[in-house]
C-alpha cells in the first residue's frame, strides 16, 4: 500500500509479507492508520477527519495479488477492471470535504464495490471492527465448510430440492390465486369459440360476398353495358343497318384478301385481322351470355348483406381494423389452444401439489441429515476453540454453537416440529462464549469484552484455517490485555495462521512481533510544526534493537537486546522444525 496524507502519516509505503506481518511503533505514531488504511481499500466508512491537516485529501493506492478464478477477481473484471498479470490496483480518495472516490483496476467504481471484494479478501479483527464472522450466516457458512463432505453432500441435494421447491411453488400460486382470471377468461374464449363456429366462416368469404354484393346491387346497369357492348362488336338485330365492329373488320380483311397475292406483309395483317376477328366473335358471345344470366334479385342481394354483416361483427371482435374472415379463423385456432391449456390446470395443479409434497418431503429428511451433521461438526469445533483459548490466557473459556429452529406451521416436519426453512436448510446457527464459570454462553460479540473478542477471534480462525477461504488476516491489537506466557502462545497461533493466509497484526508485544515473518515499524519524527511518520521494514539488527524497545523501553540496553535475541531464536526455532512445538 502507499498511504499519503492519511492522520499522522504523510507519505508512506507499507508492503506486506505473504506470511505474517507485524506492525509496531510508539504510541501515537500512525499504526492505526495502517489498519484505517486497509478498511478504506476495501470499502470502508470515509471520515473527512482522517485527512491531515492541511491536505486537500488523502490517498490509499494498493496491490492485491489474486488468482485468475478467484471470486474477488472475477467479480472486480465484471465491473470492468483490469488485472496485470494477476496484480489488482485498488485506489481510495477521501477529501477534506468529505467527499469519497474508489478505482479498481484503473476503473472508478462505487465503493460499495470494494465494499463486496473486501468480504472476500480480507477478515478485519479489531477492538471495535470484528467484521466477518460475527455475521451468523458467515459463521453457519464456516461451519459448513469444516464439517466437509458430511454437509457438503447433502446440502448440494438439499438445495436443488429447494430451488425445485419454488419454482413449483411459484407455479402453484400462479395457478390458485388467478383461478379467477382464468375462469373468466375461459368463459370469453367458449363464447366467442361457439359465435365462431355457429357462423362458419370461410376463408375469403367476406372479399367473395363482398363482389358479389356489388354485382347484385348494379345489375341493371351492368346488364344495359354489356348488351350496348355487344351490340357494338356483333350489331342489333333491331336495327339492321346498323354498322357494328365485326362487319367493319370483315369488310377490312376482304379488302386485303383482294390484293394479298401482290406483297406478303399485306398477307400477314391480313392473317392478324382474321384473328382480331376471332376475338371479336368470341367477346360478342361472352357479353351476349353474361346480359343473359345477369339477374337483379333483389332477395339474393339481402341474404348477401345479411352474411357480410355476420362476418363483419366477427371481424370488429376478433380481427382487427382491415382484417378479414382469415384473421377470425387464426383467433378461432389459438384460442382452441389458450383455452385446452386453460380447462387443463386443475390436472396440472393436483400433479403439481403432489409434487410439492413430495419436495416438502424430501426437504424434511435432508434438513435433518444436514443438522445432525453440523451438530457433530460443531462438538469438534466447539472443543478445539475452547482448547486453542486456554493456551490465550482464557482457560475458563467455552465456546458452544447455538443450532437451532423456528417454529413456523407452514415450514418442514423435521424430528417432530414444524419449521422455517431456507435455501440453507432448518439451521440457525450462531457461536456462542461463556468467557467464565458460571457466565451464561452468549453471542461471541456480546459474551467477550473488547480485549478478549480479536483472542476468540484469533482461535476461531486458527480452527476454520483452511475451512474459510478467506486470504488475508488483520488483528489490531489482538493482545490487549495480555502477556507473558499467553503473549508467545498468541504469537505462536498467528504464526500457524499464517501458514494457510495473510496475517496482518498491529501490536504492542514483542512475544507477538518475534512469530512475524516480516516486521514493519511506524517512525514518526518532529519539525515542530508537522508530523510525519514513516513505515520502515525491519532488518535483522533493526529488529532486534525494536524488540528491545518494546521490552524495556530503552532500544540500546544490552540486557534487552540480549532478551530480544532470546525471544527471535525462540519464535525461530519451532518454526524451522516444521513448527513442531505448535
Amino acid at each position: 500500500m502507499r498511504i499519503q496524507a492519511l492522520g499522522v502519516i504523510d507519505d508512506a509505503v507499507v508492503e506486506l509479507s505473504p506470511g505474517f506481518t507485524a506492525v509496531t511503533g510508539e504510541t501515537g505514531a500512525g499504526k492505526t492508520m495502517v489498519v484505517t488504511s486497509l478498511g478504506l481499500l476495501l470499502g470502508g466508512r470515509a471520515d473527512p477527519a482522517l485527512v491531515r491537516v492541511g491536505a486537500g485529501r488523502a490517498v490509499v493506492e494498493g496491490r492485491i495479488t489474486l488468482a485468475a478464478d478467484d471470486p474477488a477477481a472475477l467479480r472486480a473484471v465484471e465491473a470492468g477492471a483490469e488485472l496485470d498479470d494477476g496484480v489488482l490496483l485498488v485506489s481510495r480518495t477521501v477529501s477534506a470535504e468529505g467527499r469519497s472516490r474508489a478505482h479498481l483496476g484503473g476503473r472508478s467504481v462505487p465503493v460499495g464495490l470494494l465494499g463486496e471484494l473486501g468480504e472476500d479478501l480480507i477478515a478485519v479483527h479489531g477492538q471495535t471492527d470484528q467484521q466477518r464472522l460475527l455475521k451468523p450466516s458467515r459463521q453457519r457458512g464456516a461451519l459448513d465448510r469444516y464439517a466437509g463432505e458430511a454437509v457438503s453432500v447433502p446440502l448440494e441435494r438439499y438445495q436443488a430440492a429447494f430451488r425445485r421447491l419454488r419454482a413449483v411453488s411459484a407455479t402453484l400460486e400462479e395457478l390458485t390465486t388467478r383461478a379467477r382470471e382464468r375462469a373468466q377468461e375461459a368463459d370469453l374464449l367458449r363464447f366467442g369459440l361457439a359465435e365462431v363456429a355457429a357462423a362458419e366462416p370461410l376463408p375469403g368469404e367476406d372479399t367473395e360476398l363482398a363482389a358479389e354484393a356489388e354485382r347484385l346491387g348494379h345489375a341493371d346497369a351492368l346488364a344495359s353495358a354489356a348488351t350496348l357492348a355487344h351490340g357494338a362488336l356483333a350489331g342489333d338485330p333491331a336495327e339492321p343497318d346498323s354498322v357494328d365492329a365485326g362487319t367493319l373488320v370483315a369488310q377490312a380483311r376482304r379488302a386485303l384478301d383482294a390484293v394479298r397475292s401482290h406483297d406478303p406483309g399485306l398477307a400477314a395483317l391480313g392473317d392478324r385481322l382474321d384473328e382480331v376477328g376471332y376475338l371479336l366473335a368470341d367477346v360478342a358471345a361472352d357479353l351476349a351470355g353474361y346480359a343473359d344470366g345477369l339477374d337483379a334479385d333483389p332477395v339474393r342481394l339481402a341474404a348477401v348483406e345479411e352474411r357480410r354483416s355476420v362476418l363483419s361483427h366477427l371481424v370488429r371482435k376478433y380481427g382487427s381494423a382491415g382484417a378479414g374472415t382469415a384473421e377470425v379463423l387464426r383467433w378461432a385456432e389459438e384460442s382452441a389452444q389458450r383455452l385446452a391449456e386453460l380447462e387443463g390446470d386443475d390436472d396440472r395443479i393436483d400433479g403439481l401439489a403432489a409434487e410439492r409434497r413430495q419436495l416438502h418431503a424430501e426437504l424434511s429428511a435432508l434438513a435433518a441429515e444436514l443438522s445432525a451433521a453440523r451438530r457433530a461438526a460443531a462438538g469438534r469445533f466447539a472443543g478445539a476453540v475452547t482448547a486453542e483459548l486456554t493456551e490465550l490466557a482464557m482457560p475458563h473459556a467455552r465456546v458452544t454453537f447455538a443450532i437451532e429452529q423456528v417454529e413456523d406451521p407452514q415450514g418442514l416436519e423435521v424430528d417432530g416440529r414444524t419449521v422455517a426453512f431456507g435455501p440453507h436448510g432448518v439451521d440457525e446457527v450462531e457461536v456462542l462464549l461463556a468467557p467464565h464459570p458460571g457466565a451464561p454462553p452468549r453471542p461471541i460479540a456480546k459474551g467477550a469484552s473488547g480485549g478478549e473478542l480479536s483472542r476468540v477471534m484469533l482461535a476461531v480462525e486458527v480452527v476454520f484455517a483452511g475451512a474459510d477461504p478467506v486470504p488475508t488476516y488483520l488483528f489490531d491489537e489482538v493482545d490487549a490485555g495480555v502477556g507473558g506466557k499467553a503473549a508467545v502462545e498468541i504469537g505462536r497461533r498467528l504464526a500457524k495462521l499464517a501458514e494457510s493466509a495473510q496475517v496482518v497484526v498491529v501490536t504492542h508485544l514483542p512475544q507477538v512481533a518475534a512469530f512475524a515473518d516480516r516486521h514493519l515499524v511506524v517512525e514518526k519524527t518532529s519539525d515542530g510544526t508537522v508530523t510525519r511518520s514513516g513505515v520502515k521494514a525491519l532488518d535483522d539488527a533493526e529488529r532486534v534493537r525494536e524488540l528491545s524497545r518494546m521490552l524495556a523501553g530503552l532500544e540500546d540496553s544490552e540486557l534487552g537486546r540480549a532478551h530480544a535475541e532470546e525471544l527471535l531464536a525462540a519464535a525461530r526455532s519451532p518454526r524451522r522444525e516444521g513448527r513442531a512445538a505448535l
